[in-house]
């Protein structure tokens, strides 16, 4: 059964502090809010949705009680649907959206909203105090350490150097800056409240990243009983990080006679795991596994949203893979825009969705990467 995407929305994106440009909405509102815009924009109604599964990383506080249960609540869904919350980490968007997708091709539903959402500051990263992030029980190589760090000691181990990381920075952010005129590439981000820009993206020039320290060193030392001895060369500045934003991303998915006009038809999608202490590979290995279910190449994709989870797995895209760039996260991507962990995956597929728009492109690859050895992609034809 073909899979389509009726339609992918994007919240703007405010910078996780308190007096951030969403920091005064709920998370169920920014879902409540695409729920609308997908209503208005595709003719959707949403009496007819028969599930709603969102994405969060931090499921305390405000983003507790079954995010998605709330958010059904909050936006009058039918009574009927079910509701799902899950945590994947950093592709948490991506995966629900797959998830949706194999529940609507098994026949268990025909439409469901899917996407994530995170509001980085209402609930702070690991607030949810989990055991593992300090459990000694686990072998060294096992235990946990913050994507930060690993991204640190992936960029030593693949010599990844600062200026491909200030390179990729500096597009990001040069790209990010000049998508914000462009109503092609924001055709499908949505205001919420007096926000209307990405709000993390800031002007910069190659002079400043190149002076910016190294900025995550002392994670060795915290994570010294993680680390079982192993060296550490600290390289990423905060400029090669993307900023902690809030933001919510969310698709309707459904059969062909969903919709009377769809704007992409699923090609492939793949969850993967990886090396643990590598965490950010897992989405090349969800990559390589989507172009060979569908029998594509990566040449022939119009558009690529690689998720610019720091710039050391960007760095390696490119170097390994080698990439259009013209082609790649053409808005800029997460480092110049910000990274609501949840939301993630979702939040890019709605930006491929209007980046293959503009360029009246067909095949688009969406790569998603996190913590742990989570990775996700998905490949879309444009319809």
């Amino acid at each position: 059964m073909d899979i389509f995407i009726g339609d992918c929305v994007r919240s703007v994106r405010g910078k996780a502090r308190p007096d951030g440009g969403l920091a005064a909405q709920t998370p169920y509102g920014l879902v409540g809010a695409l729920i609308d815009a997908i209503e208005q924009r595709r003719s959707i109604n949403r009496s007819d949705v028969d599930r709603l599964t969102l994405g969060c990383v931090g499921q305390v506080g405000a983003q507790g009680g079954h995010i998605a249960l709330v958010t059904k609540i909050a936006s009058d869904l039918p009574e009927a649907s079910s509701a799902h919350t899950i945590n994947n980490f950093c592709v948490s968007g991506l995966t629900a959206i797959g998830q949706a997708a194999s529940a609507v091709s098994a026949g268990q539903i025909q439409v469901a909203l899917a996407g994530g959402v995170e509001m980085l500051s209402q609930v702070s990263f690991m607030a949810d105090q989990a055991n593992y992030y300090t459990d000694e029980a686990f072998e060294p190589i096992d235990r946990y350490i913050p994507v930060v760090l690993a991204a640190d000691l992936l960029a030593a181990e693949q010599n990844v150097t600062r200026k491909e990381m200030d390179d990729l920075s500096y597009l990001s952010q040069s790209r990010a800056a000049q998508a914000e005129s462009n109503s092609a590439l924001q055709a499908s981000r949505i205001a919420i409240g007096d926000l209307d820009h990405d709000e993390a993206v800031r002007v910069t020039d190659r002079e400043k990243l190149a002076a910016m320290p190294p900025a995550f060193g002392e994670l060795a030392k915290q994570y010294a009983h993680a680390l079982i001895g192993e060296a550490t060369d600290p390289r990423m500045s905060v400029a090669n990080a993307p900023p902690m934003t809030d933001g919510a991303g969310l698709a309707v998915v459904g059969g062909r006679d969903a919709f009377a006009s769809p704007r992409a038809r699923l090609v492939a999608f793949a969850d993967a795991g990886g090396d643990a202490r590598q965490s950010l590979t897992a989405g090349f290995v969800a990559m390589d596994m989507v172009l060979e279910q569908s029998g594509l190449s990566l040449d022939q994709m119009d558009r690529i949203e690689f998720m610019e989870a720091f710039a050391v797995p960007y760095a390696l895209f490119r170097r390994n893979y080698e990439p259009d760039m013209d082609k790649v996260n053409v808005s800029g991507g997460h480092i110049a825009k910000g990274h609501p962990m949840g939301a993630t995956g979702a939040i890019l597929l709605s930006t491929l969705l209007d980046a293959l728009d503009a360029a009246d492109g067909k095949y688009g690859l969406v790569v998603a990467s996190g913590a742990q050895g989570v990775g996700a992609a998905m490949i879309v034809e444009r319809l």
